[in-house]
């Protein structure tokens, strides 16, 4: 019998010796690249994992022990070793969230899988629990990479001020190198440092020697000028240190014996020390070692034997942007690229091929990133900073301040916009266009296809004195949606074939689409309707007001908040302008989405052709004063999209 199926809580592993938990750790690899590759998620980081997470439930006391993870998607091993098991719609509806989910299980605390934010909730929880006179533990679990964060390094400034709080920060160091510092004399000194004794033995000599006339002093600062190049000369620790935190490591994280150890010395201290573990991403499954741009990170169904995928969907948004950055960059000199930390993600590295020094990766800094891009285009260079768009919340006040303020022509362009679906609520991108309708000046694109992503990145970049955003979606772009005129600055894609039409449908972004499916659905029905992209749905165009007049309602339809969205914003524009044309607006609600497929996500929030054409029916047919039933239904059902 497989020891993981004995696993139904992380006591069990107390039963288990260190022979059986090395082969419990095999066979939660073979179950890892078995699972994932049939349902796709973060692979990689999980497989480095693995014998640490073993190890942390070996030595605390989940859920007694709060043990949080940053940013959580390297929590499936955590999962495994709390009683879930089943993975066979993981990321699907109805099945595990590919992070941490406080429905799923007491075990996970923290659900938002934004990266650097783990530092501040372990301070928080170990504060209450000092308030609170608890004896609990708090072990936060943070990547390297996400120590690039300006808020990781706020973080331990907070946890160092106190010197008596249970708190054990873990680094999972996935670099692709063991540092030679691994040994017995580090080891042994981080046990020393890491003691009771020894803090009370530094204590009384310091008191000792600083009592003793003239040559007291200068002795002690000599004496502990050595230890620390001493101690700094065989583990990096010195960083950690300086701020007052112990540090134990590095930690071959790979070795659950040793990771007992290092861990079991840090619970004891009973203040905060970081304990460093080195762990190899990818680690037991060849395919993800030999991929050298990101090991695995993520991954959609592949073959487990191969690492290849099973099927391509076909070009997406982001290869779109990607390839139009590098004729862009071979055309201007002045152009230049930032990323946070996900340089292939967002599409940004054929440009890096092809431009080296014209591009920077700032980390999971995207606060600096904005800064940094306002800087470059006073300096004289346009800046095209690439991000997902639930990520660029994170900056907005540099948007608004640095950038929008100072008139710099930056251009913004954010991936995943929308219903991202499967990653769940802190990965959907729909709060970007809400936010941004805010910042005098900006203005902002949603291109509707291909052809659109490339024409308006290009509108975007000439634009110099004010900041610029081109929004675009997650996954396979679908074929060109042509328009058949102009009005102003919007496309019109459909016309409605009368003098008196009935509804201005406007499409934003990638909807446009559905919105020809709701007109057709609309036209079945005898009404007709004009379909208008406007492109550029900030500003609002001059245009749409006078076109918004010769229709008897007006409907908008994005893949965003509809609070403060383009509808309200149309809406206002309406107003401001005195057109009294009623407006409708289909969007996403104002609440956080769980993880399902896009198409299931937007199903469930109302927002396909059948259902915004059955509402539109029923306004249309209530400002006729027909079918009042009709009407009512569509008002009893309005609430829920609120």
């Amino acid at each position: 019998m497989p020891l993981l199926t004995r696993i139904r809580g992380p006591r069990d592993l107390d039963r288990l010796s260190l022979e059986q938990l090395d082969q419990l750790a095999g066979e939660i690899r073979t179950f890892l690249v078995d699972a994932v590759s049939k349902t796709g998620g973060h692979l990689g980081p999980n497989l480095g994992v693995v014998e640490l997470t073993i190890a942390l439930h070996r030595v605390f006391e989940s859920p007694k022990d709060r043990v949080l993870w940053d940013t959580g998607h390297q929590s499936y091993v955590h999962k495994l070793l709390t009683g879930r098991q089943d993975f066979s719609k993981l990321k699907m509806k109805g099945g595990l969230s590919g992070y941490p989910s406080q429905a799923e299980s007491e075990h996970d605390v923290i659900e938002n899988s934004h990266a650097s934010t783990v530092l501040g909730w372990a301070d928080g929880l170990a504060k209450a629990n000092e308030v609170l006179d608890r004896d609990d533990h708090v072990v936060a679990v943070i990547g390297d990479g996400a120590l690039t964060g300006g808020m990781a390094w706020e973080a331990l400034n907070n946890i160092a001020d106190a010197k008596d709080r249970h708190l054990v920060i873990v680094v999972n160091d996935n670099e692709r190198s063991y540092a030679p510092t691994i040994g017995g004399l580090a080891n042994h000194l981080a046990t020393l440092r890491t003691t009771d004794g020894y803090e009370r033995f530094l204590a009384r000599g310091k008191d000792l020697l600083e009592r003793t006339p003239v040559v007291g002093k200068p002795l002690y600062e000599t004496l502990h000028g050595a230890k620390k190049g001493l101690k700094d000369f065989i583990a990096p620790q010195g960083m950690f240190e300086d701020l007052g935190l112990k540090y134990v490591g590095p930690i071959d994280g790979h070795d659950i014996e040793a990771l007992e150890s290092a861990l079991a010395r840090a619970k004891r201290f009973g203040g905060p020390v970081i304990v460093h573990c080195l762990t190899e991403k990818g680690r037991g499954y060849q395919p993800a070692l030999q991929d050298e741009a990101d090991r695995f990170h993520a991954v959609g169904k592949i073959h487990p034997d191969t690492g290849l995928p099973i099927a391509s969907s076909g070009a997406d948004w982001t290869s779109v942007f990607g390839e139009e950055m590098v004729k862009l960059g071979q055309e201007r000199k002045d152009v230049v690229a930032i990323t946070a930390a996900m340089l292939q993600p967002v599409g940004l590295d054929k440009f890096a091929k092809v431009f080296p020094k014209r591009v920077y990766d700032v980390g999971i800094a995207e606060q600096h990133g904005a800064v940094s891009a306002a800087g470059l285009a006073t300096g004289g260079l346009h800046p095209v900073f690439a991000v997902y768009a639930t990520f660029l919340n994170r900056a907005f006040d540099q948007v608004l301040m640095d950038v929008a303020l100072h008139k710099c022509g930056v251009t913004f362009v954010l991936d995943r916009a929308g219903v991202t679906g499967t990653d769940g609520a802190s990965h959907n991108g729909m709060w970007d266009m809400s936010i941004l309708q805010v910042v005098p000046g900006l203005r902002l694109a949603a291109p509707r296809d291909a052809d659109q992503v490339r024409a308006q990145l290009r509108e975007a970049v000439d634009v110099t004195d004010a900041p610029t955003v081109v929004r675009f979606s997650k996954g396979a772009v679908g074929p060109a949606v042509p328009a058949v005129g102009r009005i102003g600055g919007m496309d019109v894609l459909r016309e409605p074939g009368t003098d008196a039409p009935d509804v201005l449908l406007v499409s934003v972004g990638a909807l446009a689409p559905m919105c020809l499916e709701i007109a057709g659905l609309l036209d079945q029905q005898g009404i007709s309707t004009t379909v208008v992209d406007p492109r550029w749905v900030k500003p609002v165009d001059e245009a749409m007001a006078p076109l918004a007049e010769q229709h008897r309602v007006v409907v908008t339809v994005e893949d965003n908040s509809r609070v403060g969205g383009v509808g309200s914003t149309i809406a206002q524009a309406l107003r401001d302008a005195g057109v009294d044309v009623p407006l409708r607006d289909f969007g996403i609600p104002p609440r956080f989405l769980d993880h399902a497929s896009r198409a299931e996500v937007m199903a469930e929030i109302g927002l396909t052709a059948p259902d915004i054409a059955r509402q539109v029916t029923g306004l249309v047919s209530k400002l006729d004063g027909r079918f009042p039933g009709a009407a009512q239904a569509v008002d009893s059902v309005e609430p829920a999209r609120d």
